[in-house]
């Protein structure tokens, strides 16, 4: 019998496609450096983990309302609010089970079959994948590189804009280049946003995984949080990856949407798990201060290496946990066209396994160079040195 036809465009998290092929690899024996997939390997705060156990214990594991518990929607409202200078109250808030239903929910609320949507490329691939699968046309806009690390293409941007666009998709501290928006950036995508009345979906998963700075939100700017939907995660800052807890802070209207849509699709987000969320946010800081602390650690570890490898090219982003050299020169020297095929011979040669540019969207008109994606967020410090050592090694012997 035949599937659907939507299906052919669905697309997929294309690191988990390289998490298989390195874990076949160890299979085989081998030792593999995981540099693919962006998991964290530290615990997960106790304070976290302890108000689980005790809103198990009092007996929150049956259903509550799709939009979310109360206290976690006020703590979220309190929290985006303190660092982002916005006006939030609960009813702005709707829990999700992780941060990646925000961005199927955004696109079902804003997003007619037939309009165009605005994502980043290279950018996270679900952007991509639910535009097309909604039967949206996913438009790529692309990022320039600078000396200091990479630029939204405005020009670009600005002629992509049409009659039939709906919305922009927008990642400051960005997956996969660490990029982070100048002021005048962000500012520059909002005024677009409101001379075209676009809708916005500001993804800031990483918006406290920095390591240096503030971080500042697109909502904050005047006129924006009427038109936009901040996606927010405690994947990241939290390491609670597998937890799959999150929430969209929206506007009032498609705040009251995504709250039916989750009625729909899962009646409600874990309850026992927004009581952990609330502890989170509520709690002592100190072990997520200790998070960020040894991820700085791992990015010095990575810079350090991939900065003194020849033919291998990069910057020091100051948030994310991920790096994003250039690595053409580098494949030059192995005598290696083709930048998967690079990724291959790394991991057979070195075991040290890594995404490439080709990974996070299809590649734009007038790429020249290649690109590898070095996540730091799964490997120890001791080990990305000893990883990416052996990977320098292979390079330059």
């Amino acid at each position: 019998m035949a599937l659907a036809r939507r299906l052919e465009r669905l697309g997929t998290e294309t690191a988990f496609a390289v998490s298989r092929a390195a874990n076949e690899w160890g299979a085989q024996g081998h030792r593999i450096h995981p540099f693919h997939l962006g998991d964290i390997d530290l615990p997960t705060p106790g304070v976290v983990t302890e108000a689980m156990t005790k809103a198990i214990a009092d007996g929150h594991t049956g259903y509550c309302p799709g939009a979310g518990i109360l206290p976690l929607r006020e703590a979220l409202a309190d929290d985006t609010n303190a660092r982002r200078g916005t006006l939030y109250t609960p009813d702005n808030v709707v829990v999700q089970p992780g941060g990646k239903p925000v961005i199927t929910k955004f696109l079902q609320a804003v997003m007619d079959e037939g309009r165009r949507v605005l994502y980043p490329n290279p950018g996270f691939p679900i952007y991509e994948s639910q535009i097309e699968y909604l039967g949206g046309t996913a438009v790529p806009y692309r990022y320039l590189p600078t000396d200091t690390g990479f630029a939204l293409d405005l020009d670009q941007i600005r002629s992509l804009i049409t009659d039939r666009t709906i919305a922009i998709i927008y990642n400051d501290l960005q997956n996969p280049t660490s990029a982070e928006s100048t002021q005048t950036e962000r500012e520059a995508i909002a005024q677009l946003a409101i001379e075209h009345n676009l809708w916005v979906l500001s993804d800031e998963a990483y918006f406290e995984t920095r390591y240096a700075g503030t971080s500042r939100s697109i909502a904050s700017i005047e006129g924006m949080a009427a038109r936009t939907v901040i996606l927010y995660t405690f994947s990241k800052k939290f390491a609670m990856t597998g937890w799959r807890l999150g929430a969209a802070i929206a506007p009032r209207d498609v705040a009251a949407v995504m709250a039916t849509m989750n009625t729909n699709n899962e009646s409600c987000t874990t309850h026992f798990i927004q009581y952990a969320g609330v502890a989170g946010l509520r709690g002592d800081q100190s072990e997520v201060r200790q998070i960020l602390g040894i991820l700085q650690g791992r990015r010095d570890a990575a810079y350090e290496v991939l900065a003194s490898t020849k033919g291998v090219h990069l910057t020091k982003p100051e948030s994310t946990f991920y790096l994003f050299p250039d690595v053409t020169d580098a494949m030059a020297l192995k005598g290696i066209d083709d930048v998967n095929d690079f990724a291959t011979a790394a991991l057979r040669a070195t075991g040290v396994s890594f995404c490439t540019r080709a990974h996070f969207g299809r590649s734009q008109p007038g790429e020249t160079r290649d690109y590898a994606r070095f996540a730091y967020s799964g490997v120890p410090a001791a080990g990305v040195t000893q990883g990416l050592t052996l990977f320098k090694e292979w390079i330059e012997g």
